[in-house]
Order: C-alpha cells, then sequence, then structure tokens
C-alpha cells in the first residue's frame, strides 16, 4: 500500500458515483476537506475517503443493503490507518468537514435539486474557497503535495 497509488487512484475517481456534469475526484474533495479542519486533523482528512482507492465508493443507500462489502471496506480503513498513522473512527471534526465539503460540492458543482437533503439539515457550504473541477493529474498533484506537507510535520 503506497500512497502514490491511493492518489493516483482517488484522482481517477468522481464523486457523486460520476453524476457531475464535470469530473470532480476524490482527490480534490479530500484536499480541500484538509484544509476545514485544525491542522492536527489534517492528515486524517486528506485520508478520510483513501480506502476508496481499493473499495470503489457506492452510494450511501445501496451500501447500507451491503453489510459484506461495507465489512471489506472497514477491514481496508483498518489497514490504511495502521498504514499511515491516522485513527480507525473518524473524527467528529473530520465528519464534519466532510459534510461541509458535500454542502460546498451541492453548491459549486451545481447539485442543487431542489430537494431537501436531511443529512445537510443545518450545515452550510464553506465560504473559504470556491470548487473549481481539477484535472485527474492536476488533482494527484495536488493530494500528493498535500501529503508531503503533513507528513513532514508527523
Amino acid at each position: 500500500m503506497y500512497i502514490e497509488d491511493i492518489a493516483l487512484a482517488l484522482s481517477n475517481l468522481c464523486r457523486f458515483t460520476g453524476h457531475l456534469d464535470e469530473f470532480y475526484s476524490v482527490a480534490q474533495h479530500s484536499v480541500l476537506a484538509s484544509y476545514l479542519v485544525p491542522s492536527e486533523f489534517a492528515l486524517e482528512a486528506l485520508l478520510h475517503d483513501a480506502s476508496e482507492a481499493y473499495c470503489n465508493d457506492i452510494a450511501a443507500p445501496l451500501k447500507a443493503l451491503l453489510p459484506d462489502y461495507r465489512g471489506i471496506e472497514k477491514w481496508v480503513e483498518g489497514l490504511i490507518s495502521q498504514k499511515f498513522g491516522t485513527p480507525e473512527t473518524i473524527s467528529p471534526e473530520v465528519k464534519q468537514a466532510d459534510l461541509i465539503m458535500l454542502a460546498t460540492e451541492r453548491r459549486d458543482l451545481f447539485i442543487d435539486d431542489d430537494t431537501e437533503w436531511a443529512i445537510l439539515r443545518g450545515i452550510q457550504p464553506t465560504n473559504e474557497f470556491t470548487i473549481n473541477p481539477l484535472l485527474p493529474r492536476q488533482a494527484r498533484k495536488l493530494f500528493m503535495e498535500r501529503w508531503h506537507e503533513l507528513s513532514s510535520k508527523v
């Protein structure tokens, strides 16, 4: 398991199972999330979706019907936690950043479908940045730069 492999895979995985007008990678999402948390949680935020490099993300409603898949995903998350020194259970700070990212993605990627997303009740998008989707190679470079910045602090 190598960070370069994770960066490559996440930079080529589209958020929202590809249901976007423009490609927007999990790698870019992860980098942006890492800026929304206090510095001691930044590495965890950067790697919070790293298991998707090995177990593609499945939409939450479908994943709820696949407990065996969730078990495999948890196993991979555990391996990643051991390898990179991140917690096995997502911290509240990173979970909150992930929700803020979801609200921000909904705003910036124009996926407002005029329905309430219950998971976002009370969650506001960030005003710290506007999401401009990157090409996969750009997202991979950004991910690796952020990795080097954060791992040098550990």
